[in-house]
C-alpha cells in the first residue's frame, strides 16, 4: 500500500480497472487467454461478469470444484499476469478519469485508488492515469485477505487515508463494487463504462449511475461527491 500524510476528513475512494482505465475488456481477454491455456473454455461474456472480483476468487467462481485446484488455479493466475501484462504500454484512461481525480482532490477530499490488483499491474494502471499527485493512497491485492465483493480493500483503503466509511463515497464499475461498499454502508457512484448495465448496478444498491467519468464529472456538484462536500 502506497500513502502519503492528509489530514482530510473526507473521501472518495475509486476503483480503477473499468472506472478510471479502460482495462475491464482487457482483463476478459487476458483471463479468457489464460483459461485455455488450462485447457477450459469459459465464454467471454460469464468471464467479464466476474470481473472486478479478485483473481482467486474469479477463477474459484468460473472453474468446476472438481479440478486440481493448487495446480490448476496457479497456472491460470500465472498466464493472467503474463497476458495482461503485454496490455500496459496499451492502457489508457477513460475520458475524464484523470481530471475527476484532481478535481475531486482539489475540492479537499482525500483520494485513494481502491483496487485489488496486482501491485505490478496497479503500477501500470497508475502511470496510465497520471494523477499521482493527487492520490493519497492506493491499495493493491496484498492489501486485503479477501477481495470484493467482500469489503476488505475499501477498509484498507479508509484506513489508509484516516476516514470513516460515513465520510466517504466510492466510484466502481461493477456489481462487487457496490455489493463491497454496501457492506460498510457507503453509498457507491456507479459507472457504466466498465460494460455492467445502469440497471444491474442499481439492482444491487448503487445511489446513482453515470456514464463514465467525465459525466460524473459535469455533474460532481449534485452527485453524491457534492453532498459529501456540501455536508
Amino acid at each position: 500500500m502506497r500513502m502519503r500524510g492528509t489530514d482530510r476528513r473526507k473521501g472518495v475512494l475509486f476503483d480503477v480497472d473499468g472506472t478510471l482505465i479502460d482495462s475491464a475488456y482487457i482483463h476478459t481477454l487476458a483471463w479468457w487467454h489464460a483459461f485455455r491455456q488450462s485447457g477450459y473454455d469459459v465464454p467471454m461474456a460469464r468471464i467479464h461478469r466476474c470481473v472486478g472480483m479478485g483473481g482467486a476468487r474469479l477463477v474459484d467462481t468460473l472453474l468446476p470444484d472438481s479440478r486440481n485446484k493448487d495446480e490448476v488455479d496457479e497456472a491460470v493466475l500465472s498466464a493472467h499476469s503474463g497476458v495482461f501484462g503485454t496490455y500496459w504500454p496499451s492502457l489508457r484512461p477513460l475520458d475524464g478519469a484523470r481530471d475527476l481525480v484532481v478535481q475531486c482532490s482539489e475540492s479537499g477530499l482525500a483520494v485513494a485508488l481502491a483496487s485489488s490488483a496486482r501491485q505490478q499491474d496497479l503500477t501500470a494502471l497508475r502511470t496510465a492515469l497520471s494523477a499521482d499527485s493527487f492520490i493519497h493512497a492506493a491499495t493493491s491485492a496484498n492489501d486485503a485477505e479477501n477481495s470484493k465483493p467482500e469489503p476488505d480493500i475499501l477498509v484498507a483503503a479508509l484506513k489508509a487515508v484516516g476516514v470513516e466509511a460515513s465520510e466517504a463515497v466510492y466510484v466502481g464499475d461493477a456489481v462487487w463494487d457496490v455489493m463491497a461498499a454496501n457492506a460498510l454502508g457507503m453509498p457507491t457512484i456507479a459507472l457504466t463504462c466498465g460494460g455492467t448495465s445502469e440497471a444491474e448496478l442499481l439492482s444491487v444498491g448503487a445511489a446513482e449511475v453515470y456514464a463514465g467519468p467525465r459525466e460524473l464529472l459535469e455533474n460532481l456538484g449534485s452527485s453524491a461527491i457534492g453532498k459529501l462536500l456540501a455536508a
